[in-house]
């Protein structure tokens, strides 16, 4: 879905920068402590994956003791904030979660699921396990390696390539103008909020270098974060070079949505519902808007990414924050697939379900 962007005049002060501000809601304190008990659900799932020969109480004091060692773990690794102990170490095995018993929230989806952060309640689940095409979800991925090799104040010039390769094939858009120079945070902005393939390909050559490089580390950080059955062909979600080349699971998504979410600038910039920048010398000005509906629009959302092409169909990851608790969620192939926001209308009532279960 491309997302127009406003172009003015060059300003006049060279170097002027856009600080992000940091909302209430995304930072909010019981984001930072449901994040913690992200934990548990990983070791809900090894452990019930180990029933056979860890029954009855025997399994939960199992369940409660390794939970104890991978918070302590997490929080050496992860100094601060709170919320950056979510996720275990990387390389920690996560397995596949059971499938929860009881009501589904009324959607009609090919895959998805969420999880209640606040106790680490696996809430519903839909063929969690099987691998489909997940559109430009995948620049959360991307987003992710560019945050972990930093220098997010180099400076990047808008190629005509970039450009035109946006134009292309039905591809989402910033509305980059060949020429410009921008840092690769901003640029990080513009591929996160109205999810930017010419800011995606603009990043992923120059933290390749190049972009099969960069595909390259995008698989290797999928594999530290153990998410098993995901593989990326292409670094924005475009169906290159086939629709299905690039995959994941519902709940592989799950943990790659927690994985971005601990990252302060990455919550910053998805719970954005606009990003404006001012023209400097360097370059125009740009208005750029979130494609996820949520934000703004349904109380306590705080992110995270849409997804959208033929095989993908209409996809979103998002969260939300109130007082009853976080949640966490994702949905894929909503339908009807002719309804672009069909996504986001499902994941409000994925959200409202979830909210009406805790």
């Amino acid at each position: 879905m491309a997302v127009p962007a406003a172009h003015h005049g060059r300003g006049r002060q060279a170097g002027q920068r856009r600080e992000l501000s940091h909302g209430k809601v995304t930072g909010s304190p019981q984001f930072r402590l449901a994040l913690v008990r992200i934990s548990r659900v990983w070791l809900n799932r090894t452990v019930l994956g180990m029933r056979g020969n860890s029954r009855g109480r025997r399994g939960r004091f199992l369940a409660r003791g390794l939970a104890t060692v991978t918070v302590l773990a997490a929080t050496a690794a992860f100094a601060a904030p709170a919320y950056a102990r979510a996720v275990p170490p990387l390389g920690e095995s996560a397995l596949p979660p059971m499938q929860p018993a009881g009501p589904a929230p009324p959607v009609q989806v090919l895959g998805g699921e969420l999880v209640d952060l606040s106790t680490g309640t696996l809430l519903w689940s839909q063929d969690a396990n099987v691998p489909r095409p997940m559109g430009s979800i995948t620049k959360v991925m991307a987003a992710l390696v560019v945050l972990q090799a930093g220098n997010l104040g180099q400076e990047i010039t808008v190629t005509k390539a970039a450009v035109r390769y946006a134009q292309k094939d039905g591809a989402s858009s910033a509305g980059l103008i060949a020429g410009d120079v921008l840092t690769a945070q901003q640029l990080l902005e513009a591929m996160l909020l109205p999810s930017g393939c010419d800011a995606a390909y603009l990043l992923a050559t120059a933290y390749g270098p190049g972009r099969p490089a960069f595909i390259a580390k995008m698989n290797a950080m999928a594999k530290a974060l153990d998410l098993t059955s995901t593989h990326f062909s292409w670094f924005d979600g475009m169906p290159y070079p086939t629709e299905y080349s690039t995959y994941s699971t519902p709940a592989d998504l799950i943990q790659l949505g927690v994985a971005a979410m601990r990252n302060s600038l990455f919550r910053s910039i998805v719970g954005q519902r606009s990003c404006y920048l001012p023209a400097t010398s360097l370059h125009h000005s740009y208005l750029w808007y979130t494609t996820n509906g949520l934000i703004g629009s349904y109380r306590g959302a705080v992110g995270i990414k849409t997804g959208d092409t033929n095989a993908a169909g209409n996809c979103l990851l998002f969260g939300a924050v109130r007082d009853r608790g976080t949640l966490i969620g994702v949905v894929l192939h909503a339908r009807p697939g002719s309804d672009p926001g069909s996504a986001i209308t499902a994941g409000a009532k994925v959200l409202n379900w979830g909210y009406a279960q805790i």
